[in-house]
């Protein structure tokens, strides 16, 4: 098993051992039923991509073209128009379209409003043991503009340590099973992120650190975490606990390359064998 399967199923004991259910809660299922989730507080993981460790789960399939495809509709081509997003082939935004075609003043129209990315690259080539390289994408001007989803994934925060570049995220919300657990779409599309600006400042990507403050179990994805607790016991009998070729992404592009240039054929991901059938989550909106 990977570092993030281990990760994933401590938290998956965490949340249904440790728990809280919430009260009257926001989102609400497709069918009007409201959303209810067991959740924990305070969830941190750590990995050293420079020591193979790049977060991405195996007991389940991970979209991860589609995670960097994200990624890039925020980072590299930053947008807020669901349209665009759709033709750069993320399809999910669909439901939090607030009426204009827009997911509002939200995420990539953030990034572009504030030159975040551009601020972020000149400040690591300038000042690299500065400690100011912050981007944000909770702007509360962008907030109040317009209706919109409060970005989940919303600060990282980055240091240069000698010849690597360390990053860590940190995220108001996450929804485990589906995007912010460990080994999911958040994670590797933010170790990604790292390693295309470490490789636009001309440093190898180092520890990518992930605080989620309100981790979540939602209450019609219980089976699907009790199914993934099989899946791990299954998959270290039949490793023996351990796995020496792990999965590996790779970026495909020479240190010091223009951000702008790199593109999602650059990334190779190699060894990756997730465990099948893929399990599908009713998401709540």
């Amino acid at each position: 098993m990977t570092k993030a399967d281990r990760y994933l199923i401590e938290d998956i004991k965490n949340i249904l051992e440790n728990g809280y259910k919430d009260i009257n809660p926001r989102p609400k299922y497709e069918d009007g039923t409201p959303a209810h989730t067991i959740s924990v507080n305070h969830v941190t993981r750590k990995y050293d991509l420079s020591k193979g460790e790049f977060p991405i789960c195996t007991l389940r399939h991970q979209a991860w073209k589609t995670g960097i495809r994200e990624i890039i509709t925020i980072y590299q081509h930053p947008t807020n128009v669901i349209s665009e997003m759709e033709e750069m082939g993320v399809t999910w935004w669909g439901p939090w379209d607030i009426g204009d075609g827009t997911i509002g003043q939200r995420y990539g129209a953030t990034v572009k409003r504030y030159d975040l990315v551009n601020n972020l690259i000149s400040d690591i080539k300038k000042d690299p043991y500065g400690r100011r390289k912050i981007m944000s994408l909770w702007q509360e001007t962008d907030l109040r503009e317009t209706d919109g989803l409060a970005p989940c994934a919303f600060l990282t925060i980055w240091n240069v340590r000698n010849e690597f570049l360390d990053m860590c995220l940190v995220q108001r919300s996450g929804d485990m099973l589906t995007a912010s657990g460990a080994g999911g779409i958040n994670e590797i599309q933010y170790a990604a992120l790292l390693m295309m600006i470490a490789c636009a400042t001309g440093y190898k990507p180092g520890v990518f650190t992930h605080f989620v403050a309100n981790e979540q179990i939602y209450d019609r994805h219980i089976e699907n975490a009790h199914e993934m607790l099989r899946r791990a016991e299954e998959k270290g009998t039949a490793e023996g606990g351990d796995n020496s070729v792990l999965p590996e992404l790779k970026l495909n592009k020479e240190p010091g390359c223009e951000f702008a240039d790199i593109t999602l054929d650059d990334f190779v991901l190699e060894n990756y064998e997730p465990m099948k059938p893929q399990l599908t989550f009713e998401l709540g909106i």
